[in-house]
């Protein structure tokens, strides 16, 4: 953490009125500040939350980005989803007005330790265990960031022995400048939110941003398998280490004879067998090597973290099972939300997979998947804005159907499946198009498998 800054009488803009932009109004309210919340949304599609502000003391304007207020401010708070290139930003940076994320301004308030997880997939499944981990080990703990609650959120009931376990995001990270995690973690970078980054390497620019204030003390943990990550690591400053599932490495975690390992040095130590991990996928095993280096490296003991692992079944929505009906079994993995994530879900089953793929395109290359749904998948099923992309793609690979929505193709999916089959839903795709958010598109899926029976019986 570093000095408080004074927020009494300062005049701030939140821009956007979704979870995060509500919170980190009315955490600037409460300490005195002026603040305008601005949302380029009309009222009536933000209503509760700006008649909650306007109770609170907030000025809500909706409808557009008014420059007075902007270039009126003196700091301004985007939320994670407002891009930074805004014409209004960018004559308020001009100006030499403030301009920091949430992330960064619950960091200048929050007590304690925080560790951090970023990377283009499998941060929400790490951050979860990882904030497990901590609870079985004793220690007070909290999550939060990009995984749901706010870190703003949680600045109030932070003390000097917390643990706070944050998700961050790039978008998060594109915006501070002092953010400084004791741990952090990089679990990966695969092309990913190229609708809103400029290119590849601004995607990757905004990920290294993670180590950018830590210091000798801290601790900066990498992928060795993945090369896009490990290369960031010669120009930071923290303490480096490592996992892999492909290697021993001389201070990290690594997979050796069916067991997971701690390396610090010449100590090395069996902190769990391989087979008490219950994630399916390779990816995940991935996961649980990031989470066992940063609770090593803060002094949580092997038991804990064995505990911690062999009783955690993962995150709603991230390969998660919903069903089994007439011996074909669902999964919902909404939130493989690019085409990296869906990969690895698909990679996750051997065979026999009807896969429901589409949705909102994020400027992904879909053409990776190709050969893995031709040796897995029976039949994919396209939704969605971006399924004429995808079939041109994916031509030549499984067979492919074209469908409109994630209730029509969970029915068609019943209608192709046989028992033994795994129905997947690994959308590749952002959710936008016709959901609120993944969670809201992975809800609609459980409903629609869970009617099966239902409608069965009725024909």
């Amino acid at each position: 953490m570093t000095e408080p800054m004074e927020l009494a009488g300062k005049r701030a803009v939140v821009v956007g009125l979704a979870r995060t932009g509500v919170a980190t109004a009315q955490f600037l309210a409460a300490r005195g500040a002026q603040v305008t919340a601005s949302e380029l949304r009309p009222e009536k599609e933000v209503a509760a939350a700006a008649a909650e502000l306007r109770a609170r003391g907030v000025g809500v304007e909706c409808g557009g980005h008014r420059e007075a207020a902007f270039l009126g401010a003196e700091l301004i708070v985007p939320s994670p989803g407002v891009p930074l290139d805004l014409p209004v930003l960018q004559k308020a940076r001009r100006k030499g007005i403030e301009i920091i994320s949430e992330l960064e301004l619950a960091w200048r308030f929050l007590r304690g330790t925080v560790v951090a997880v970023t990377g283009s997939n499998g941060k929400t499944t790490t951050t979860a265990l990882l904030g497990r981990i901590f609870s079985q080990a004793g220690r007070r703990t909290q999550v939060g960031g990009n995984i749901g609650t706010p870190l703003i959120a949680l600045v109030e009931s932070a003390t000097d022995e917390t643990v706070n376990v944050v998700e961050v995001s790039s978008f998060q990270l594109e915006a501070i400048s002092s953010f400084r995690p004791r741990v952090a973690a990089l679990l990966n970078i695969t092309p990913d939110h190229l609708d809103r980054h400029a290119s590849m390497r601004e995607y990757v620019a905004a990920k290294a941003r993670l180590f950018g204030y830590q210091q000798g003390e801290d601790f900066a943990i990498f992928n060795a398998d993945d090369s896009l990550s490990a290369d960031l690591a010669p120009e930071v400053r923290a303490q480096r280490f490592w996992f892999s599932r492909r290697r021993r490495v001389d201070v990290g975690a690594y997979v050796e004879n069916g067991a997971i390992i701690f390396s610090n040095g010449p100590a090395r130590e069996r902190v769990l067998d391989r087979n008490l991990i219950r994630l399916k996928g390779e990816h995940n095993l991935e996961n649980v090597l990031a989470a066992v280096c940063a609770a090593r490296l803060l002094g949580v003991g092997p038991d804990a973290i064995r505990e911690a692992v062999s009783g955690f079944e993962g995150v709603e929505h991230r390969l998660e099972f919903v069903a089994e009906i007439d011996g074909v079994r669902y999964y919902n993995d909404s939130k493989a939300t690019n085409v990296d994530a869906a990969l690895k879900a698909v990679a996750a089953f051997s065979g026999q997979l009807i896969v429901i793929l589409g949705g909102k395109d994020k400027g992904g290359d879909f053409r990776p998947l190709r050969e893995a749904l031709r040796q897995r998948a029976k039949r994919v099923l396209l939704i969605g804005a971006a399924q004429e992309k995808i079939a041109a793609q994916l031509a030549g690979g499984a067979p492919l159907e074209s469908l409109d929505t994630v209730a029509q193709a969970v029915a068609r999916a019943g209608e192709l499946a046989a028992a033994g089959d795994t129905v997947l839903l690994a959308p590749g795709c952002a959710s936008f198009d016709q959901f609120e958010n993944f969670e809201h598109r992975g809800r609609v899926f459980k409903q629609e498998v869970r009617r099966i029976p239902a409608v069965r019986q009725a024909r």
